[in-house]
C-alpha cells in the first residue's frame, strides 16, 4: 500500500451545556459524537445479547417448567416475549438508527428501566410462587453495569437508576396486587427495597468516575479555539482529525505531531517547534489559491504539536488514479499547472516544499469549481514507517519520499525550486502512466536509481497517446542535473500549456467529470 500522508480531519460540536432537569435528556449525554457513536455501538451489542437470550428462554422455558413443576408458565412467557420484543426494538433503533443520536441514548435510559422491571416481575414471579422473598438479581446487575458500559452524566444515571431501583418493589407489589404466587408480607419488600437503593449509590459512583473519565479524555482532545470530533487517520507521526471551530463553526482539519515523533531530547524538540513555527508563519502568508490554507498551530498542553488548515472535499492523486486510473494528458497538464502556480509563489517567497507527491496533491470540488488543485503539507517532517513508501529524515531535517526525491535531496545538496520540479515530474509520471518513474524492491535501491538510471519515457509505460512536448518535459523535469530542468514553476506551467496547446482540457470538461463519476461530493479531507 503507498504511502499516504497523515491527513485526519474532524467535526467539532459544541459543548453541551445543560441547564435544569429538562435539558438532562437533551443534551446527548454531553459526550462528543464520536463519543456517543461509541455507546450506541455499545448499547446495539447490550441489546442483541439480551434479545438472544430471551429468545433462548422462550424455546426452553416449557421443558424447564414442566421438569421443575413450576407454575405461573403462561405469565413467564408473557413476560420473556416482552423481554424479547423490547430488546429487538431497542437493538434495531441503536444498530440502525442515526449514529451518536442523543435520543437514542435517551431510549436506553428507557430501556434500562424496562430490563430492570421484567428482570424482577420475571423472578417474582418464579420466586414468589414459593413464597420467597425474590432476589432480582437481574435488576441489581442491570443497574450497576449499564453506566459502566454506556456512560452518562451522575445526574442522569442517578434518576435512570432510581426508576430503575424502584422496579423492584413494583414488580412485588404488581404481582400481589394481581395475586400471583404467594402473598408477600410488607416486611418482604424491606430488603429487595434496600438492595435496590444499594445499587443505585454504586452505580452512581460508577458513573461519576468512568464519566469523568470519558469526559477528560474528550477536554483531553481540544486545541486551542478548536474542538477534535473525528479520528480520520494516525501513523508514526501522528493523527489527523476532523474538528470545527468553537466560535465560528468552521470545519477544519487538524494534524497532530506527537512528541517523540520530533526525536532528540527536549533542546532538540524545541529547535524543530522552532523550526515549524517559522514555517507555519511562512505557509500562512501564502496566497496562492492552489496552496493549502493555514488556520492555525500551536503546542497543547500536553506538548503535541498540532496545526489547523482548511477542510477539502476529493480525493488526493493517489486516491484519484487508484481509482479511476490514468488521466488524459490534458486533465494532467491541467492539474500540475495549478500545483506550479502554488509552488511558484512559495519558491519566490524562498520556500521549498520537498515533499511534492501525488497524496499532497489534492484534486477536489472547491466551491463551484471543479478539478481544483491544492497543494498541500509544507514543510513538514516525515518518518519512516514499516510497510508504506520508505521516507528518510536526518538530523531532524524535512523528510522526503524517495520515490519522488531529487538526486540533490538524497544526496544532501543544497536544495531549491528546481528540487520540486523533479518532484512534479514524478507526480506527472504517476497521473499518466499510474506508475511510479522507478520500481524497487527497497528504499536504497529506489534512490539508487534515481541518481544513476535513465527514465524511460511516460509513453513507454502506457497505452494512451501522450503529446511528444509533454513525454519531453517530465523527461527534461526528471534531468538528474538541476540545470537541464526547467528552472523555475512559471516556466513549467508555460511548457506544460504548451504541450497540448491543440486539446487544453477545459472548466466544462472538468464539471462533467465530476457530474459522471461523484455525483455527491466525496467526504474526504486534508
Amino acid at each position: 500500500m503507498k504511502e499516504q500522508p497523515l491527513e485526519p480531519i474532524v467535526t467539532i460540536l459544541q459543548p453541551d451545556t445543560p441547564s435544569g432537569l429538562s435539558s438532562i435528556f437533551r443534551t446527548g449525554f454531553g459526550l462528543p459524537t464520536e463519543l456517543r457513536e461509541k455507546a450506541q455501538r455499545r448499547l446495539a451489542i447490550l441489546a442483541g445479547i439480551f434479545a438472544v437470550n430471551a429468545l433462548i428462554a422462550i424455546l426452553i422455558a416449557p421443558a424447564i417448567w414442566a421438569r421443575l413443576g413450576l407454575e405461573n408458565l403462561g405469565t413467564v412467557q408473557v413476560v420473556q416475549v416482552v423481554f424479547l420484543v423490547s430488546s429487538a426494538a431497542m437493538f434495531g433503533m441503536a444498530r440502525f438508527g442515526p449514529a451518536g443520536h442523543p435520543r437514542i441514548l435517551d431510549l436506553g435510559l428507557v430501556y434500562e428501566v424496562t430490563l430492570c422491571f421484567i428482570g424482577a416481575l420475571g423472578e417474582s414471579i418464579v420466586f414468589g410462587g414459593s413464597g420467597r422473598v425474590p432476589l432480582t438479581t437481574l435488576a441489581h446487575v442491570v443497574i450497576v453495569a449499564y453506566p459502566l458500559i454506556i456512560p452518562s452524566p451522575p445526574s442522569r444515571t442517578l434518576i435512570a437508576a432510581l426508576a430503575a431501583g424502584a422496579t423492584v418493589p413494583a414488580s412485588l407489589a404488581f404481582l400481589n396486587t394481581l395475586d400471583i404466587g404467594a402473598s408477600l408480607a410488607p416486611a418482604s419488600f424491606v430488603a429487595p427495597t434496600v438492595w435496590a437503593l444499594f445499587s443505585v449509590a454504586v452505580a452512581v459512583v460508577g458513573s461519576h468516575i468512568v464519566y469523568g473519565l470519558t469526559r477528560d479524555a474528550a477536554r483531553a482532545r481540544e486545541l486551542g479555539s478548536y474542538k477534535l470530533h473525528t479520528l480520520l487517520g494516525a501513523g508514526g507521526m501522528g493523527e489527523v482529525w476532523q474538528a470545527k471551530h468553537r466560535l465560528l463553526a468552521r470545519p477544519a482539519a487538524i494534524k497532530l505531531v506527537k512528541p517523540e515523533a520530533l526525536g532528540g531530547d527536549a533542546t532538540s524538540q524545541q529547535q524543530v517547534l522552532a523550526r515549524f513555527e517559522r514555517e507555519a508563519q511562512a505557509t500562512a502568508s501564502l496566497r496562492s489559491p492552489h496552496t493549502i490554507e493555514l488556520y492555525d498551530f500551536g503546542v497543547s498542553e500536553t506538548g503535541t504539536f498540532y496545526y489547523v488548515m482548511e477542510l477539502l472535499n476529493g480525493f488526493d492523486a493517489t486516491e484519484l488514479v487508484e481509482k479511476f486510473g490514468p488521466l488524459p494528458p490534458a486533465r494532467v497538464v491541467y492539474l500540475l499547472t495549478q500545483v506550479c502556480d502554488s509552488l511558484g509563489e512559495a519558491h519566490e517567497a524562498g520556500l521549498v516544499h520537498r515533499d511534492v507527491k501525488p497524496s499532497n496533491v489534492f484534486v477536489c470540488r472547491y466551491g463551484r469549481q471543479t478539478d481544483f488543485v491544492k497543494l498541500l503539507d509544507f514543510g513538514l517532517v516525515k518518518p519512516y514507517e514499516a510497510g508504506t513508501s520508505p521516507q528518510l529524515t536526518a538530523d531532524h531535517g524535512l523528510a522526503g519520499t524517495p520515490a519522488f526525491m531529487a538526486p540533490e535531496q538524497v544526496l544532501g545538496h543544497t536544495v531549491d525550486g528546481r528540487t520540486d520540479l523533479y518532484a512534479v515530474g514524478c507526480v506527472a509520471y504517476w497521473l499518466l502512466t499510474g506508475q511510479y518513474v522507478f520500481r524497487a524492491s527497497n528504499a536504497m535501491e529506489l534512490i539508487a536509481r534515481h541518481l544513476h538510471t535513465e527514465p524511460e519515457a511516460p509513453s513507454c509505460r502506457t497505452n494512451t497517446k501522450i503529446p511528444p512536448g509533454l513525454d519531453a518535459l517530465v523527461l527534461a523535469c526528471l534531468a538528474k542535473d538541476a540545470a537541464d530542468r526547467p528552472q523555475t514553476a512559471d516556466d513549467l506551467a508555460s511548457a506544460l500549456m504548451e504541450s497540448v496547446s491543440d486539446g487544453a482540457w477545459s472548466h466544462d470538461q472538468a464539471a462533467q467529470w465530476w457530474g459522471e463519476h461523484v455525483p455527491s461530493e466525496p467526504f474526504g479531507a486534508r
